[in-house]
């Protein structure tokens, strides 16, 4: 039978009674975490979302509250009413925060009892992440989960404060908007009052937060949800949130300040500092320097090793001597067997017109001075694992190769992000077999950031990236599409080269990387109605297009718009990192899996035909 409440009011959370509270009567709620059974001594860990608390419930004191005892199962939900007295010496749990003490229940009342769920919230690891998306109301009440929905709030927290105390107005855009090209597939919503139109799903509040500056509100943010209908991995879902901001009158200077200044607030709620300014590097640089846009500062960027071999050699080893030539160096990595070498391969996209060279021995048994200058190069010590990676003379140049005037061609750019993307992958393979990041995120993630003893700043490492091409060529279609949204401004002393030169022209536009991931993107944005006309016009873009898909943002435009720009950072990404879990779903409280299903809800699913016809809708399935 189970119990009732009554008037029965909890006093304490689980994980907040120390020594200095013996002797006072309390009242502890949650779940049964474990249950020891000790004869006439029954032991019970009650666990809520503060920690856990160890209950005893002795057969001579509480007869009754024994026998309930008997029949409760790991996660029954209980009452348990008592006095807080010290454990014994030789009985203290130094690996609990209540450690020191425990509660002599009088009494015990039964809330609920469970189905037996298949994985206890106890057990630390859970392998199959399906089974916990499909229970995710236990997987949950894990205290890896709580502590990482704790943090989030923190963070998010901490950033609010501070973007409001820099004079910003939290307000909210729709939810339900027009169709905008932002990067991605829109999720559309069938207006049932309105037959055969559709409203969209935000990919961002873009557009609004601009009009929001024309209005005159000069510093708006939003925890902004956000919808993209795109296929999914680690560090992407369906729907996610972003810290949006925008503000009038900025300079990029303007716009990073702010960003560093909530950030260092949002990183600080989790124990760890980041120093400021953050570096910056221009996007050629990135490339170059990194093979990435969104580059890892952890390891050792890439190395020019060209000088280290003549020609001859070059045309021996099959290199492209028109391309770069360079080195990675993933340290520490010690002594690899031929077949660790070889199982090394798949990671290397050889796509991309690039090719690699790991074979040191056969390096240096032909090419001895090569083999040396590549290594001095890189600044090699013993146990460090290096790569050459190189261009490929058999990769065919393409016709948009001649079109990158001015900045890095499409080759370039292919043997540089090969580099990049294998010394990505190797650093993951490597990295906590060898320590090779030295502190990680997990350093962050194995402390306790409730005890303030967190110092992992250094895992984490920020970089500016700006000075972005403003337009990529698309060989689908052989023409500029714009690399970023179409409201991006361009650098003013590129304007002249717009419909000439595009590949020359930069865009006013500056993304934030942090240990390999892009967490925030943004731009000084177009507000003249002719300059925005002119961005159009070197798309492609008619103005009665342009009208039909904008009108009422150029309408806008018109009407004293000032100069404003902003960033979006995504926020489950922040926390991801803080946490150091391996993907989005560990920090996001209902996400979908990669074939975007809701497991636990069992979304997407059918809908009823009378659902249907009220929207005007008809399915029609491809047999």
């Amino acid at each position: 039978m189970l119990d009732f409440l009554g008037s029965l009011e909890r006093t304490h959370h689980c994980g907040e009674l120390r020594a200095a509270q013996a002797g006072q009567n309390v009242v502890l709620m949650g779940w049964v975490n474990r249950r020891r059974d000790h004869g006439n001594l029954i032991f019970l860990d009650l666990r809520d979302r503060s920690g856990i608390t160890q209950i005893v419930l002795d057969k001579e004191l509480t007869p009754e509250g024994h026998a309930k005892g008997e029949q409760v199962r790991p996660e029954y939900v209980v009452a348990a009413v008592g006095k807080v007295r010290l454990r014994d010496a030789d009985a203290i749990n130094p690996k609990m925060p209540t450690g020191e003490i425990e509660i002599e229940a009088t009494e015990l009342l039964v809330l609920n009892d469970t189905r037996l769920a298949p994985f206890s919230p106890s057990e630390e690891a859970i392998q199959n992440e399906e089974v916990r998306l499909k229970y995710r109301y236990v997987d949950l009440r894990r205290p890896e989960m709580q502590r990482n929905f704790w943090l989030r709030h923190q963070i998010t927290l901490a950033i609010r404060e501070s973007l409001s105390t820099q004079g910003f107005l939290e307000i909210e855009t729709p939810i339900l908007t027009k169709s905008t090209p932002e990067g991605a597939r829109d999720f559309l919503v069938p207006s049932r009052v309105h037959p055969g139109e559709f409203y969209a799903l935000p990919q961002s509040p873009q557009i609004f937060k601009q009009i929001l500056m024309i209005s005159g509100f000069d510093r708006y943010f939003q925890i902004a949800r956000c919808f993209r209908d795109e296929d999914l991995r680690a560090d992407r879902q369906l729907e996610f949130t972003q810290i949006d901001l925008e503000m009038s009158f900025p300079r990029q200077e303007t716009v990073f300040a702010v960003v560093e200044q909530f950030l260092s607030a949002g990183f600080a709620a989790a124990g760890v500092t980041l120093a400021t300014p953050f570096p910056r590097i221009t996007y050629d640089e990135s490339m170059r320097q990194f093979g990435s846009d969104k580059p890892d500062l952890r390891l050792p960027g890439l190395t020019d090793v060209r000088p280290a071999f003549t020609d001859a050699a070059l045309a021996t080893l099959q290199i492209d001597p028109a391309l770069p030539v360079v080195a990675l160096r993933i340290p520490k990595v010690g002594e690899l067997s031929r077949k660790e070498r070889e199982d090394n391969h798949p990671l290397f996209d050889q796509k991309k017109g690039a090719k690699f060279i790991d074979d040191f021995k056969r390096l240096a048994k032909g090419f001895p001075e090569s083999a040396v200058k590549v290594r001095e190069l890189v600044g090699a010590a013993e146990g460090d694992f290096v790569i050459i990676v190189a261009g490929d003379p058999a990769h065919p140049v393409k016709a948009s190769d001649t079109k990158f005037a001015g900045r890095l061609s499409e080759r370039e750019i292919n043997v540089y992000s090969a580099a990049g993307n294998f010394r990505s992958e190797l650093a993951k393979k490597y990295a906590d077999r060898h320590g090779a990041f030295g502190v990680t995120e997990k350093t962050v993630r194995d402390a306790d950031p409730k005890s303030g003893v967190i110092d992992g700043s250094a895992a984490f490492n920020p970089i500016w990236i700006v000075d972005f091409p403003m337009f990529e060529y698309d060989l689908a279609t052989t023409s500029w599409v714009p690399a970023h949204h179409p409201f991006t401004a361009p650098h003013e002393a590129d304007m002249a080269n717009l419909l000439t030169d595009p590949a020359s022209v930069r865009a006013n536009c500056y993304d934030l990387a942090m240990n390999g991931l892009e967490l925030g993107s943004g731009s000084i944005r177009i507000h003249r109605k002719d300059v925005q006309q002119q961005i159009f016009q070197s798309l492609g873009i008619s103005d009665e297009e342009a009208h039909k898909r904008f009108g009422f943002f150029l309408d806008a435009l018109e009407y004293g718009t000032p100069p404003h720009g902003g960033i979006a950072l995504g926020l489950d990404r922040i926390v991801m990192l803080l946490t150091g879990a391996p993907s989005l779903r560990e920090v996001i409280a209902f996400p979908k899996t990669a074939k975007a299903i809701d497991l636990m809800a069992d979304a997407p699913t059918t809908v009823t035909e009378q659902q249907l016809k009220e929207l005007h809708i008809r399915v029609a399935l491809k047999s």
